[in-house]
């Protein structure tokens, strides 16, 4: 997989190419960031192209070095995932690593080794790691993953070049799973609500998904603070429990980033099998008033992360999005 397969991450891939032509890449690297942003394709492209023997800077997917790897059955990567009936990578895993990173590679100039999740690390795992992270054996590239580096002890992370990935935009979810063969308009559909996450995106129920977001939209079309039930009734309808109201907000994420994106004269929207609902959405506001609820939106989002209640904070939220209804 060359890195013009890896959407989204222009810098990180530009700054992993100029190490890469540099012959300058660090020995350990932590790559943080949502399961689904590229982080895991990024460091299977970095070990390709370092593997690559046509290419100085990235992977051209044809060598038998590229083959394997795209195989998944490269002699020289290895990588560390919790056992399946355990939680945590364990030291014992962690130790074997070390032993295999301290042979001669197979076929590659050098091994790579790829932790996922690493803050799954047991505390002795995660102690016994770090003199291999400050001078890995035989030159060898570890990679650790992780959602979060805060989770990580801070001796780790001192001793790896942190990279951070953000969430994929919509657009880039909406073109990577139409990349993979799913259908146009199924992809248009789980897109706006993937997160940013194209592992998200894949695991939607879309029947379940559809349901609820006409739902929302005929909720919408119906707000209005003249009629205050109509706000009580929606928030009391679609509330759910954490996870559930935090899938709604970014579902009226996607619908009022569109919103704003007709309203600035930009046509290209990403819920385009619901258009009409969405010029509805653009053409009851003012366009001021849209961006306004946009952030407004992402605030009640943030709240609810913060462990905010979710029925009392849609509740300000419905209010707000009836308050300038035309």
């Amino acid at each position: 997989m060359p890195f013009t397969d890896i959407l989204g991450h222009d810098r990180i891939v530009e700054v992993l190419r100029r190490s890469l032509r540099s012959g300058k890449t660090a020995h350990s690297y932590l790559f943080e960031g949502i399961p689904g942003s590229g982080r895991k394709k990024t460091a299977l492209t970095l070990i390709q192209a370092l593997f690559c023997t046509a290419l100085p800077d990235d992977a051209c997917g044809v060598c038998p070095s590229c083959r394997k790897i795209e195989g998944g059955n490269h002699p020289d990567i290895h990588q560390i995932a919790p056992l399946p009936d355990k939680r945590d990578i364990s030291i014992e895993q962690l130790r074997e690593m070390q032993r295999d990173l301290s042979l001669r590679p197979y076929e590659a100039p050098r091994k790579a080794c790829i932790i996922d999740p690493a803050e799954r690390m047991s505390v002795n795992a995660a102690n016994s790691l770090l003199k291999t992270l400050e001078e890995p054996p035989g030159n060898a590239l570890i990679i650790l993953l992780t959602e979060n580096a805060g989770m990580l002890l801070s001796t780790v992370r001192s001793r790896c070049q942190l990279i951070r990935f953000a969430p994929l935009s919509p657009e880039h979810v909406l073109s990577l799973l139409e990349r993979s063969g799913m259908a146009p308009e199924t992809a248009a559909l789980v897109a706006p609500m993937s997160g940013g996450s194209l592992q998200r995106a894949m695991e939607l129920d879309n029947e379940s998904l559809t349901a609820r977001r006409e739902a929302v939209l005929s909720r919408l079309s119906q707000l209005t603070i003249h009629q205050i039930a109509t706000v009580f009734d929606a928030a009391e309808e679609l509330s759910g429990n954490r996870d559930a109201t935090l899938e709604l907000l970014d579902m009226l994420l996607s619908f009022f980033r569109d919103a704003v994106h007709l309203g600035a004269g930009n046509a290209d929207i990403v819920n385009r099998s619901v258009r009409p609902a969405i010029e509805s959405i653009a053409t009851r506001r003012s366009f001021p008033r849209n961006l306004e609820l946009l952030e407004r939106i992402y605030e009640t989002r943030r709240d609810i992360q913060r462990n905010a209640n979710p029925k009392l904070a849609l509740d300000h939220l419905f209010m707000a999005l009836a308050e300038g209804v035309r």
